[in-house]
């Protein structure tokens, strides 16, 4: 019987602590706690330490920062490219100035800044390595960047030094770089004594054949020095009342090291020689001389031990998340499931996935721009059991995750991070500096965007412009572009053992990447901006150059190469990565080219028409709900479908804040073109599904247009026809025939030319009744006869496209009359509605609202003020560049030639009854 009473007893309390799973993600901003976790000890920033205070130095920039912290609210800034103690301070950290911690409770918050030490500043050293072998070492080392602006940018030659990495041991973290071969391991620390706050170095330094010098800290104007081997001082202030004091403890009586002061102004630590290992503690406080008692004090009585780092230390997150997925309703060949985030979580942290990688167990890792890494697992065709484990945190806006022979690589600003679990609990350990070949500047556009990693043709980066469109550090090269780094819009292939690297292809704004790991194609897009004048595919080369001026990286001036395929900025203004789907479970998909789009948002499907002189192509979009932006994707190992990660923050349609997505195939018919071919008869389009014929045959079921567009300095481009006016080209239909299948139908389309932006759209039946009615975008870059007998289509009249000019103006499309209602499908259709709201709302929103708009008092970013009347507004839309109001940036295309005169009549008639 008490054996009965204890089984019941332990099953109900079993009960009463069993979780919990999650089914919705509420993103409430108030449950969230701060960005910068006080329990983690470290986090990755990039600071602007240039104007800290009187006596630090001027010329003080991190691009790669580890910010640790450290006891009783004090801090370190560990410059990871040059190995240095940038700055230490006490108080209060950073300023809340980067993208992803302005955005983290306040969603769509875009006003992010440079980071600054908000804190009291104690120590600092200027641009210099923190370390030097043979003699003291006071000025950058590094070769010159690219532009004469007084920055360099990228880590030590690794001759000199190589950042290693950080483990993790609790709340401690400790630095592994080597000098020149000699291994070192550091722990940061402090010790607070009254109001005096005193930093430590533990140092464990390999044998050297050299001396090694360490840069501990710098001052400038100070009035006197005192130094005795183990302790050094610079005096400072009119009555010699303040003191900077570094001192020196070590262990063993051989080879000890010495503190001196260089140049009147430089602290530093020299270690002989020695053929054996070394341990020593570094003491370093800046304080008034009345205190420097406290200082001996702590120095004195303090030792500080080295951990066993290296075996990992206990967990820090032994917790999971258990979630429950939502399935889609099966209504259509694809359709997308939900994989439900842990939120809420025990350490109420926010989640916005940026990429997903599997694993060969079909777990995944899944990576933040929070700079979290999770685990995945119980992924399966229900979606009911899914479990999260936190593995890691504190990285630097880790855009992608891969993962390679079972290890997990991230990549963000700091470079490639390969993550270690050394003690086998599921948390990582040791953040492993695995490749920091690509430079990175201090620009926070200057995005780490995308990476891929395969054995056969190794590791391929893509890297942003410096963009001018939030605060940043180096000049303005050209109209929408800072300086950036050497790296800034490149492509770059990086060997497998993360040490050899080489640019690929330059002259992008911010590209994502495609890769097909069978056959090592690759592609690429770019966002819509400055010289870039809507969204493009391109098929990358080696040696190719894309038309950005500022990135690109060359002495030569070769044209542009032309993409695969344009895309209209109402169809796709904001891309994200590509995807080759490899797998065979994905019906009329398998083997394809899928696009994601951020702004739509949602999927298309790339067609790629091969000619003899080249390639080409186009996109169609794959219907389906897409419940926030994605980004990046990758498919099941198991399952076969497509999983893919995004969140929201720049202008999106979608009103989601982040989801993991799957795309999954259920059987059902499709109805989207499966392949394109462009010739000098037309264009034919072919189906999943056999098409209506009398539909097909119906010429006003088609609506084709051409444009080009125009690569300029400013933010986009508008629509220019073949003779470079400003406007499109209706191109009228005149035979359509349907193949002997029923699944292709070919448009004889009169005058078909190169150029940049054709659009097909169709209303057509399939053979089953079901309404198609969508459209394809393409570019034209070749023009050649098609073969019309190998594609299936027999008994075409090559005579209508004869016509002459009175016919074919007689098929021109009719225009509308001008109404609201005209204005409001303009709206919509433009893709106004992501930019700008038609009520008050500007959250997530680029551009200033529509409500009350009309007829109001605008403040420009120049200080004058105008009027929003007719003539603003059409300016506004046509040469948005002209005029910026205050508080937002150029980051509107022209709609010159896209829309027309009534056209905008009809948006200014939309606009103005906003008003009410």
């Amino acid at each position: 019987m008490v054996i009965l009473i204890t089984l019941l007893f332990a099953s109900l309390l079993s009960c009463s602590f069993e979780k919990t799973r999650v089914t919705e993600n509420p993103f409430d901003p108030l449950s969230f706690k701060e960005f910068v976790e006080p329990d983690f000890p470290f986090f990755s920033t990039y600071i602007d330490a240039r104007k800290i205070g009187v006596g630090f130095p001027e010329n003080n920039v991190v691009s790669r920062g580890l910010v640790i912290l450290l006891d009783d609210s004090s801090y370190v800034c560990f410059d990871r490219d040059l190995l240095r103690w940038s700055v230490a301070w006490t108080g209060e950290g950073l300023t809340k100035s980067m993208l992803p911690e302005v955005s983290y409770r306040d969603f769509f918050n875009k006003k992010n800044s440079v980071p600054l030490v908000a804190g009291k500043p104690d120590l600092a050293n200027g641009i210099y390595p923190g370390w030097s072998r043979g003699k003291r070492i006071f000025n950058e080392v590094r070769p010159k960047g690219q532009y004469s602006e007084g920055f360099t940018w990228g880590a030590l030659q690794k001759s000199y030094g190589h950042w290693n990495g950080v483990y993790v041991y609790g709340s401690k973290v400790v630095l592994s770089y080597d000098i020149s071969g000699t291994e070192i391991f550091e722990m940061p620390g402090s010790v607070r004594h009254g109001d005096e706050t005193i930093y430590t170095r533990a140092l464990e330094v390999g044998a050297s054949e050299d001396t090694l010098f360490l840069n501990a800290t710098e001052l400038i104007g100070g009035i006197d020095e005192k130094s005795d081997g183990e302790n050094s001082y610079i005096y400072y202030g009119e009555k010699r009342d303040s003191v900077v004091a570094v001192s020196v403890v070590s262990e063993g009586s051989l080879s000890k090291p010495l503190v001196a002061v260089t140049e009147g102004r430089h602290l530093s630590v020299s270690f002989p020689p020695s053929n054996l290992n070394r341990k020593a503690t570094v003491f370093l406080w800046k304080g008034a001389v009345k205190d420097l008692e406290k200082f001996h004090f702590v120095r004195d009585t303090t030792r500080v031990g080295m951990p066993m780092f290296n075996e990992g230390g206990s967990m820090r997150w032994n917790d999971e998340v258990l979630t429950k997925g939502k399935l889609g309703v099966d209504t259509a060949s694809f359709v997308t499931d939900l994989l439900t985030l842990p939120i809420p979580n025990p350490w109420k942290r926010n989640i916005r996935v940026m990429d997903i990688a599997f694993m060969d167990n079909n777990k995944a890792a899944v990576t933040t721009f929070e700079g979290d890494v999770w685990i995945l697992s119980g992924i399966d065709d229900k979606l009911e059991s899914l479990t999260w484990r936190r593995f890691a945190s504190g990285l630097y806006e880790p855009m992608s995750i891969e993962v390679y022979k079972e290890d997990i690589y991230v990549y963000g600003k700091e470079g490639i991070i390969r993550l270690h679990d050394l003690n086998g609990d599921g948390e990582a350990d040791y953040y492993e500096n695995f490749s920091d070949v690509m430079q990175q500047s201090a620009e926070s556009y200057e995005w780490a965007s995308d990476m891929v990693i395969s054995e056969k043709h190794s590791i391929i980066i893509s890297k942003g412009g410096g963009l001018t469109a939030r605060p940043g550090i180096t000049k303005t090269m050209t109209e929408g572009f800072r300086a950036g780094s050497n790296h800034a819009g490149v492509v770059m292939r990086i060997s497998l053992d993360g040490k050899q690297s080489e640019v690929l292809a330059s002259g992008f704004r911010a590209p994502y990447l495609g890769f097909d790991p069978i056959s090592g194609a690759l592609t690429a897009t770019d966002q819509q901006g400055n010289y870039v004048p809507s969204t493009p595919i391109y098929v990358i080369d080696s040696g190719d150059y894309f038309g950005v001026p500022a990135t690109k990286h060359r002495e030569d001036s070769p044209d542009p190469k032309r993409p695969l395929s344009w895309i209209p900025h109402r169809v796709d203004r904001s891309p994200g990565s590509q995807v080759w789907v490899t797998s065979d479970k994905m019906g009329p998909l398998n083997q394809s080219l899928l696009h994601f789009s951020f702004g739509r948002p949602g999927l298309f499907k790339v067609l790629i028409d091969s000619t003899s002189k080249g390639l080409q192509g186009g996109v169609v979009s794959i219907n389906s709900y897409y419940s926030t932006p994605v980004i990046k994707g990758e498919i099941g190992p198991l399952d076969g479908q497509l999983y893919m990660a995004g969140f929201n923050l720049f202008g999106s349609s979608s009103k989601g804040i982040s989801a993991i997505q799957r795309l999954r195939y259920t059987g059902k018919n499709s109805y989207i073109p499966n392949g394109i071919k462009t010739g000098k008869q037309g264009i034919m389009l072919s189906f999943d599904s056999q098409l209506d014929a009398i539909e097909a045959f119906n010429l006003f079921n088609y609506r084709v247009k051409r444009w080009n567009y125009k690569r300029t300095k400013h933010y986009g481009s508008g629509h220019f026809t073949m003779d470079g006016e400003a406007g499109e080209e209706v191109l009228p239909v005149v035979g359509s025939y349907l193949s002997a299948d029923k699944k292709s139908v070919l448009l004889l389309i009169l005058d078909i030319k190169e150029v940049d932006q054709m659009e097909v759209l169709y209303t057509l039946k399939a053979s089953d009744g079901t309404l198609l009615n969508d459209g394809v975008w393409l570019s034209v870059n070749y023009v050649e006869s098609l073969d019309l007998e190998l594609f299936g289509f027999e008994g075409v009249d090559l005579s209508k496209l004869d016509l002459n000019g009175v016919e074919m103006s007689s098929l021109m499309k009719y225009d509308p009359p001008i109404t609201r209602d005209r204005g409001k499908e303009l709206f919509e259709k433009m893709g106004c509605l992501g930019c700008h709201s038609p009520g008050t709302e500007t959250a997530g929103m680029y551009g200033p609202p529509f409500k009350g708009l009309y007829g109001s008092e605008r403040k420009m970013t120049d200080g004058s003020t105008i009027q929003a009347d007719d003539s603003y507004l059409r300016e506004s839309i046509l040469e948005p560049e002209k005029k910026i109001v205050e508080g937002y940036e150029a980051e509107m295309p022209s709609f010159q030639g896209i829309l027309s005169e009534p056209d905008i009549d009809a948006l200014l008639l939309y606009i103005m009854y906003l008003k009410y």
